[in-house]
Parts: structure tokens; sequence; C-alpha cells
């Protein structure tokens, strides 16, 4: 629905309008404001910033239509008028557009005229209103997403990746922070958010540096995969550097102290990789999934404060190097055999 402000101190001119436009009016298509000068305009137009369109007189008492159109540029710049005048000499046409109105129309006013014109000032509107809320949402963008990514988001390799559904061999790495949630629950909220995002951009950085990717926060944790040559190798490095780093930050005092630890698991196998979630909600999150997952998830939740977990499969594979320790045997939801498992130490 637009919302247009008439500005003229000619009573009979808002019982023409709501005449004229009875039926945009009671379907909603038009709500119509009116104001006797330009003062009382710019009163109105504080109490409800969601004009859309201004159509305004030339001579008015107190503040007249052309000072009004000065005004409004400082009120909003993307508010536009139309002024509606008998006074139609090329001075006043041309003063009026120098100021900023999208048109100008004479009286007696001819209706058809006028609707024509309103709608083609209304779609101008709104295009510049999608416009600046695509440029908002583009800065928004940026301000989380690397710029070669956005540029990857514009390509058609883009369209076709994303609908791509298919098994891959790589490893996915849980990273925990331990104790965070009973400190949230006691801590201020703005030092428990500033401290959860610190930490994970610590975190990311180092995930990063082996070229894995953040595949979703959940909570106070990560859930990180990596792929290509040695993705494994290249996990246990992040969750060695992850560790070291954590170990070095010292909690805010508004959080009692809270000395920082993480426990992560490491499970390298087949996955499926694909968009999953709900099309009728359009929320779809391109993600992995299958047994490699849950084992990576049960292995974090398994280890103790500053453990690195692996299964046995990925200990015979990086056994020569890195240094690791066995710690045993333990039950995991879903499966009929306890899993052995071992701990990286360096």
């Amino acid at each position: 629905m637009a919302k247009i402000l008439v500005v003229d101190d000619e009573v009979d001119l808002q019982m023409l309008i709501k005449q004229k436009y009875r039926r945009q009016i009671r379907q909603n298509e038009y709500e119509f404001m009116f104001a006797v000068n330009g003062r009382d305009a710019l009163e109105k137009l504080g109490e409800d910033p969601n004009v859309d369109l201004v159509l305004s007189d030339i001579n008015m008492p107190e503040m007249d239509g052309l000072t009004l159109l000065s005004r409004l540029n400082e009120l909003n710049p993307l508010l536009k008028s139309i002024i509606v005048s008998a006074y139609g000499d090329m001075e006043n046409i041309r003063t009026a557009m120098n100021r900023g109105a999208f048109d100008f129309i004479t009286k007696p006013i001819n209706f058809e005229d006028l609707t024509i014109t309103m709608e083609k000032t209304l779609e101008h509107v709104r295009h510049i209103r999608e416009t600046m809320k695509a440029i908002r949402e583009n800065n928004i963008l940026k301000m989380y997403v690397d710029e070669n990514v956005l540029n990857f988001m514009g390509s058609k390799e883009y369209e076709s990746a994303i609908m791509v559904n298919e098994n891959i061999e790589g490893t996915v790495m849980f990273i925990d922070i331990c104790g965070f949630t009973a400190i949230s629950e006691t801590a201020p909220a703005d030092a428990v958010v500033s401290m959860l995002n610190s930490l994970f951009d610590l975190m990311v950085k180092e995930i990063i540096a082996q070229e894995g990717y953040v595949d979703k926060f959940i909570g106070d944790a990560i859930m990180a995969v990596f792929r290509g040559d040695y993705h494994l190798d290249r996990a246990l490095d992040a969750a060695l550097a992850v560790r070291h780093k954590i170990n070095q930050v010292q909690g805010p005092e508004s959080m009692q102290h809270f000395q920082p630890k993480v426990s992560i698991g490491i499970k390298s196998g087949d996955m499926v990789s694909g968009n999953i979630g709900s099309t009728s909600l359009k929320r779809l999150d391109f993600t992995v999934i299958g047994d490699t997952v849950n084992s990576a998830a049960r292995l974090q939740d398994a280890a103790d404060e500053n453990q690195i977990l692996i299964s046995e499969g990925c200990y015979e594979r990086v056994k020569e190097s890195f240094h690791c320790r066995k710690v045993g045997s333990i039950e995991m939801k879903n499966k009929t055999k306890p899993m052995t498992v071992y701990e990286v130490l360096e």
C-alpha cells in the first residue's frame, strides 16, 4: 500500500481526492494523509516517516510548497514529491524541479494524468528502496563473507555448485569450548557474546590456515570440514594450533576468571555433501552428513579438556607424523561395538 501526503490549503481538494480514489482506498492500494500547508506537512512527516509520496500545492500560508520542497530533501532524500498547482508558469516549474520535485501537474487537476504520474513516481520510489535494501544487504554480507566468495557467488559455477549432492571423502572436526554453557548462565550477555566471538575468531583463523572451512557454529561449538590432499593431517594441525591458541587466552573478570579450554573430536571417512533443510521454509544448509560426522561429534563429546580424540583408523594413517596415545575403547551411540580411540598429543 502506498502512503501519500497531500499538502494543500483548499479543504475541498481532500474530499475530491477521497472521491476520485475511493476504490484504491477501499482496496488498500492508497492511503492518503492531508496537511494544510508546508509546516503542517513537516509535522505529519515527523510523526509518520513511512510516507512514499508528497503531492503539494505552491501557494499556501505559513510555508509554501517551494519552501517545503527544500525542507523535504533535508528530512528524507528518498522521499519524492509532485507539485500540483495552478501556477504552471515556467519559472515555478524550473524552481520546483531544481528543488527536487519529481514532476509537475497544473490545476484544474486531470485525475487520469495525476494517477499515471503518481504510479510512475511510486514505481521510482519502490525501485530506489529496493536498490538501497540490496546495497545494505550487500554491505552486511561483506562484513561476514570474503570478497572472493562473493565473486564466486555471482558466478555460474556457484549456481551449479549449490545444486550438487555428492559422496565425498574428508575429515570432520568438532571443537567445543568446555564449561562455556555454565558460564553463560551467570555472566552478562554482552560479555558472553564478546568472549564467544573472540574465541571463535581464533579457531576460524587456524581452520582456514589449514585450508579447512567452517561448516557451522553450534552454540559454543564449531563443526569444520577438511577436503583434498592430506585432509586428516591438516585437520590435526589445525586442532593442535587451536588448542595452543585457546590455552593462551585469559577470560575477562566479568566471567569469574574463566579460563577457556577446548575438547576436540576428529574423524575421517566418506560423507554425503549437499543442500539439507526445508525447501518450503527456504532454509537450506549446504553441509555434510553421515556416520563420519556423527562419529566426530561423539568423539568430541567423549574428550576431556584439552583432549583431541581420533579413531583407530585415523591413528593408523597419521601415527608416523603425530605423537598419539591410546586411550582405550568407548561406547558410542548407535554402534554395536566399542570404538578404540587415541589422543593426539603433539
